[in-house]
């Protein structure tokens, strides 16, 4: 969901496993230095091992069908585990799947689920759970991930088998059925959505002891995860952070040993001798636009706010350094980035002020609504930015933002994004007619949808992949409905008992990290 946007070890697997696309060297180059995840004893004073974490994006739902497309899913994945997940290079790994193949046509494709799991409650994991979580995720009134499913038919389950149907060629499967998509819930638990919102039962690899809605979640290790021997923390003590300037204070007295970090108190973290490091991701923040509603079903004002939108002042003034500009929703250097499409609208605010006029729009008339959910810096820049071509910009604030604008009823608002694991799920999410983050939806651009079958048919081991896939990431940036910004870090923050993360892009992983003197 709209958030200021702030990881897992390859399993060897029995049957083959088609071959996901990497992170390019050079988006590889552009993060920290390897932070190494330490194995050995839980404490080194023989107590229980807590993780201490102060979250800004504490869930508002624990029901993964409802909060699996934002930040929260990060969370999430504590309770929950998936068919799949990423490992370091961005490649599908196995989770709760220990291998899976396609049929020679690509059109179906089987997950084999590990033998003996079950879910927190007792209840198996096994090809029915599959086949129950994509049913909910397509079919419950307030899944967010309905748009992310629509290359899966059906759900045949046989045993520990599950064989996806799909309605079109995608070998994007199983990157796109990561952690953010299909967090697994327990069947039992999920035929009472609403009660499994608030009492999550998965087969992750920690479990809920305690839960305050809103505020604090305490968690214990899970000893029947398939992978719990790899999990060396004993207790998770997670909390909903308090502003951004007290999270450091509460890291350097012990309240906790790990959060996410706000880049305006890097320096003060560091200078306070905490770890400061960036997990490598997606982040992308934009301006959404609703070209079926006024003014923006006039193409030169569309290309007008496109022009009057000065990216390096997002950085600048957002990120402290961390951030880069971007006008696409991929980072530089990452395999879906097109470098063709690279500043196709430059900063250029005499431009933005002829296609006003053109448009018959006099300086100072044309006024607009931006609507956000909370105060967010974000507004204020778009406000002064499009002030300056003479655009009168008045943010209001909607708390309950999400229901218009995942609505489509809203004409002008913002949003950032954590990416996704499937880069083609990422321009569908965007650019696709039923994408939940176009607001322009039903619109498309001419040609999308052939550009993204084709990488969907395009096998990813395949030499020309990463041309396809540029080349729909091309067709998707021709969309009106879209003006990104800046890509902000995910920053964090960890007191040095907390041992180095894996740099799984976009995810949080336990995976061999140890936390001492607790």
């Amino acid at each position: 969901m709209f958030a200021r946007t702030p990881h897992h070890r390859p399993r060897p697997s029995v049957r083959p496993v088609r071959r996901a696309g990497a992170l390019t060297t050079a988006f590889v180059a552009l993060l920290v230095p390897a932070l190494t995840a330490c194995g050995g004893s839980s404490s080194a004073t023989g107590g229980a091992a807590t993780l201490k974490w102060a979250s800004s994006y504490f869930p508002a739902h624990w029901d993964p069908v409802v909060s699996g497309s934002g930040a929260q899913f990060r969370e999430l994945s504590l309770v929950y585990a998936s068919l799949t997940r990423t490992d370091e290079s961005g490649k599908a790994v196995p989770d709760l799947a220990e291998s899976w193949e396609y049929n020679a046509a690509g059109d179906q494709v089987t997950f084999h689920v590990r033998p003996g799991l079950t879910f927190s409650d007792g209840e198996p994991v096994d090809a029915a759970a599959v086949e129950a979580a994509v049913e909910r995720a397509k079919e419950q009134k307030n899944s967010a991930l309905f748009g992310d499913l629509t290359s899966i038919e059906s759900v045949e389950a046989d045993g520990l088998d599950a064989v996806l149907h799909l309605s079109q060629v995608d070998y994007q499967i199983p990157q796109l059925l990561g952690q953010r998509v299909l967090q697994i819930a327990s069947p039992k638990a999920a035929a009472s959505p609403e009660k499994l919102d608030q009492n999550p039962v998965g087969a992750g690899p920690f479990t809920v002891q305690q839960l305050i809605p809103g505020t604090k979640a305490v968690l214990k290790k899970n000893p029947d995860y398939w992978d719990a021997e790899n999990i060396h923390i004993d207790k998770v003590e997670l909390v909903s952070a308090p502003d951004a300037s007290t999270v450091v204070s509460g890291l350097r007295t012990g309240v906790y040993n790990f959060a996410d970090l706000d880049p305006s108190q890097a320096e003060t973290a560091e200078k306070a001798g905490l770890d400061v490091f960036v997990l490598p991701g997606f982040n992308a923040s934009n301006i959404s636009l609703n070209i079926n509603k006024a003014p923006f079903d006039d193409d030169r004002v569309v290309d007008a706010v496109r022009h009057a939108v000065n990216r390096q002042e997002f950085v600048d003034k957002l990120t402290f350094g961390y951030g880069e500009v971007t006008d696409q929703p991929f980072p530089k250097g990452y395999e879906a980035y097109d470098p063709e499409s690279e500043n196709a609208y430059p900063y250029d605010p005499a431009a933005s002020k002829k296609l006003l006029a053109e448009a018959g729009h006099a300086p100072g008339d044309l006024k607009l609504d931006l609507v956000i959910p909370s105060e967010d810096p974000q507004a204020e820049i778009v406000q002064s930015q499009l002030a300056a071509v003479g655009i009168t910009v008045t943010i209001r604030i909607d708390k309950n933002w999400a229901t218009p604008f995942f609505a489509k009823d809203l004409a002008f608002s913002l949003y950032s994004t954590t990416g996704r694991d499937s880069a083609v799920q990422t321009l569908t999410a965007h650019f696709g007619p039923d994408g939940p983050l176009n607001l322009s939806s039903p619109y498309e651009p001419d040609g999308f949808e052939e550009a993204t079958a084709t990488v969907r048919r395009t096998p990813l081991d395949a030499p020309d992949y990463q041309e396809v896939l540029r080349r729909a990431t091309r067709a998707g940036l021709v969309s009106k409905a879209l003006v990104f910004t800046y890509s902000s870090p995910n920053l964090m923050v960890k007191s040095p008992a907390v041992s180095g993360l894996p740099k799984n892009p976009a995810h949080i992983d336990w995976t061999g990290v140890t936390v001492t003197g607790t």
